[in-house]
């Protein structure tokens, strides 16, 4: 997810902040960020919450891909 994958790095956090801050291992969100784990609705939640986004601001175009 090449988005969600910009966003933290403009917010300066790295895989292990983000697992912290989503109470998740850092191997559960390395494996979100590259798409080998399945991303939930609650997760997508979560996730736009750090950077106070809605989650079709940061999820939405990715989906559009992987439907197309």
């Amino acid at each position: 997810m090449e988005k969600l994958r910009q966003k933290r790095l403009e917010f300066g956090y790295n895989n292990s902040c983000m697992a912290t801050f989503l109470d998740i291992s850092k191997a559960y969100y390395w494996q979100l960020e590259n798409k080998q784990r399945n991303l939930s609705y609650k997760m997508a939640v979560k996730i736009s919450n750090v950077f106070k986004m809605k989650p079709d601001e940061l999820f939405y175009e990715e989906y559009e891909k992987d439907i197309a």
